[in-house]
């Protein structure tokens, strides 16, 4: 089991960035996109502060966010990473296989990675995903810099959204249509 206390902070201000987002775009009727969420099994309560102060993960989380936009069934997982070059340890098996298997039926899948250092928000979907996953796993380089990432997939502030991922999805979309 992994704690929740050392590690459950984590990514919270993208998650809080991307929650907004996801809550403008319900708003808005362009997407319906929740969290999801990771049962924890509490272990030690702070009753006067009435908060958790310790619990474990009580199973492997799939992906961070699951949805719909535009009758497109959608899920990914966000990242955060404080230097260049993006460690893949961050991302766990389970949750490739469960990506792979969303697309699978039909549905897009896709991380989006927050270069806090460079401030840089990419879409990174699914196939390129795997690709430097698999090259990892057969001894390849078990991380990959942000510029190895395809422009076309940043991330862009527009009309102050904080992570506009839709039009990612967009050019995902025609990136299929044209394979």
């Amino acid at each position: 089991m992994s704690s929740w206390n050392s590690r459950g902070l984590r990514g919270s201000v993208l998650e809080e960035s991307i929650n907004l987002t996801n809550e403008m775009y319900r708003t808005k009727g362009l997407a319906l996109v929740q969290k999801v969420p990771t049962p924890i099994t509490p272990i030690n309560f702070d009753k006067q502060k009435g908060h958790i102060t310790l619990a474990y993960f009580e199973q492997k989380s799939t992906v961070d966010y699951i949805g719909v936009s535009q009758e497109i069934p959608i899920c990914f997982d966000a990242k955060e990473c404080a230097a260049q070059s993006f460690p893949l340890h961050n991302i766990h098996e389970h949750q490739m296989q469960f990506m792979g298997d969303f697309e699978a039926q039909g549905g897009i899948a896709f991380l989006i990675i927050h270069f806090t250092k460079l401030d840089l928000y990419y879409y990174v979907p699914y196939r390129d995903i795997v690709k430097i996953w698999r090259e990892a796993k057969e001894g390849g380089k078990k991380s990959f810099k942000y510029t190895v990432l395809d422009e076309k997939y940043l991330i862009k502030l527009e009309k102050n959204v904080y992570v506009h991922y839709l039009p990612a999805i967009n050019t995902d979309l025609s990136d299929r249509e044209n394979v």
